[in-house]
Parts: structure tokens; C-alpha cells; sequence
């Protein structure tokens, strides 16, 4: 098995052993279309009609009590399907709302958020380079939560160097503070 099918099952396994019930949505595996169309861009604002494409992913987003994203960062951001799912789901009336022109959360239900994600550079260079997954994470995401929700974001880094027992390691972590979350 990968480190990229180990993590998701990791974690969903602590998620299950600390007694959560857990909704393992796997984009990839699920043949979720990340392409926001013309026509969902241009209703996008129309509350009676953005959630007609993804109406199914937007019911299972607000049914939860805690999001937990499992991803590998490409070129220093989130995978295309991944951005894709952030910009069909986390719709207008959905993640947040907007009136005159202002934003307001609506994600509530949202109690608890996690990542759990890979780097291919180092620590370092992410930094350097702003590290975009982390700062979206940490702020816009967030933003769209119940206020004062608890986020982790558990990060391996210099992932093409990483070692058996540095993935091992980073399992580990995983599994304890997601079990624990």
C-alpha cells in the first residue's frame, strides 16, 4: 500500500476507534468532477440553483459535525480536485453567506477541522514559498466554521526524502491526534 492510501486510512480508522461516525468521501474514488461549468458559475450567486450540481456533496458537508481533509500538497498547493471540490461545495448560502456585500460564515455545524497532508519540499522552502494549503486552512476555512473551532494541521514535509521510519512516525502522530480529536 502507498503512503498516499495509508494516511486516509489511518486516519479514518482513529476517527472510527475514538467513536466517530465517518463519512469517508474519496473524491478520486467517487469520479467527483472538480471543473466549476459555465453554467454553475454563472448561477453560482443564485441561491435557488448553485447547489444543483453538487447538491449531494453539499448535504454531506452540512451534515457534518467536523471536516478532516487528507491531501498531498502538489507545487506547493491543494490538488486540482480538491480546489475544484472547495469551489462547487463551499457555495454561497452553503459555507457562508453574503449580504451587501459582506461575508458571513455558515458552516456552524463545522465543530472541529483537521488536515492531514504531505510535502514534497522541505519545511523550509514551504515557508518561502507562503505555504498556501496551511494559510488557507488556517484562515479562510476556518473563517467559515463555528467561530472558535479547534483546527490540527498535520503536515509531513520533504516528503521525497522521508524515510520508512519518518512515514512510520508520522502514522503514528496521526493516528494519535486525530484519535484524540
Amino acid at each position: 500500500m502507498s503512503f498516499s492510501a495509508a494516511l486516509p486510512r489511518a486516519t479514518v480508522e482513529a476517527l472510527r476507534a475514538s467513536g466517530h461516525d465517518v463519512d469517508d468521501c474519496d473524491l478520486n474514488a467517487e469520479g467527483f468532477n472538480p471543473v466549476l461549468s459555465r453554467e454553475e458559475r454563472i448561477a453560482y450567486h443564485d441561491l435557488s440553483l448553485n447547489r444543483a450540481h453538487a447538491g449531494p456533496y453539499v448535504e454531506r458537508l452540512l451534515a457534518a459535525e467536523g471536516l478532516v481533509l487528507v491531501f498531498p500538497v502538489w507545487n506547493y498547493g491543494y490538488p486540482a480536485i480538491l480546489k475544484g471540490f472547495f469551489d462547487r461545495v463551499f457555495l454561497p448560502g452553503v459555507s457562508f453567506r453574503l449580504t451587501n456585500g459582506k461575508l458571513s460564515p455558515s458552516l456552524y455545524n463545522i465543530r472541529k477541522l483537521a488536515a492531514v497532508t504531505t510535502y514534497g519540499g522541505s519545511r523550509l522552502r514551504t515557508i518561502l514559498m507562503g505555504d498556501p494549503p496551511r494559510r488557507h486552512f488556517k484562515r479562510s476555512l476556518r473563517l467559515n466554521v463555528k467561530p472558535g473551532a479547534p483546527a490540527k494541521y498535520l503536515a509531513l514535509y520533504d516528503m521525497n526524502r522521508a524515510t520508512d521510519a519518518g512515514c512510520t512516525a508520522f502514522l503514528a502522530t496521526v493516528r494519535r491526534v486525530i484519535g484524540t480529536f
